[in-house]
């Protein structure tokens, strides 16, 4: 975690609760440690964050697989397209736009380079730093159905939070070289 921990030692003093908070979320978790990187990989990713994604990846050693990493990063990209296009369906609310098919290629969302509940659930931590309610609802109902349980989506949600705020402080504060 030196990486992760020299990241997050620039953080200023307001924002001590975020320094402390992200190593926490991602030593105490119920997530495995390819769960916990992998969500805040995608988290870091879907943040605009690339200092943030190379300290994690890092800090997560050998934890962080290149396919685990790879799935991160697609579930980063494949909701900021869905994340769009969902929430501003349900936002106009019209029936009309429900029933029209969206036509955007999702192929790797059936078929990821780890496992499938793995990358349903980095797809509902960028769901969620995204609002888009459908998707979080989606991908919720996936992974529990996939096995796991909801203190691992609980977990995953914690852990999107705080990289999430990690990544604003990444682009706001200056950074020790």
């Amino acid at each position: 975690m030196d990486a992760l921990m020299q990241l997050a030692a620039a953080f200023p003093d307001a924002a001590k609760d975020i320094r402390l908070n992200l190593t926490a979320v991602l030593q105490q978790s119920v997530l495995s440690p390819a769960q916990r990187f992998g969500v805040a990989t995608a988290v870091a990713h879907a943040s605009r964050a690339p200092a943030l994604v190379t300290a994690l990846a890092s800090a997560a050693g050998t934890e962080l697989t290149p396919a685990v990493a790879a799935d991160a990063q697609a579930a980063a990209a494949l909701m900021a397209m869905n994340n769009v296009y969902y929430r501003a369906r349900h936002m106009l609310g019209k029936a009309e736009y429900a029933a029209m098919p969206p036509r955007l290629r999702m192929q790797r969302l059936a078929a990821p380079a780890g496992a499938k509940v793995d990358f349903e659930l980095f797809a509902l931590a960028v769901s969620a730093v995204f609002g888009c309610t459908t998707c979080v609802q989606a991908h919720e109902r996936a992974v529990v159905e996939g096995g796991l349980s909801t203190a691992q989506v609980h977990d995953a949600l914690r852990i999107a939070a705080v990289v999430h705020a990690a990544a604003l402080l990444v682009a706001t504060a200056p950074v020790a070289a």
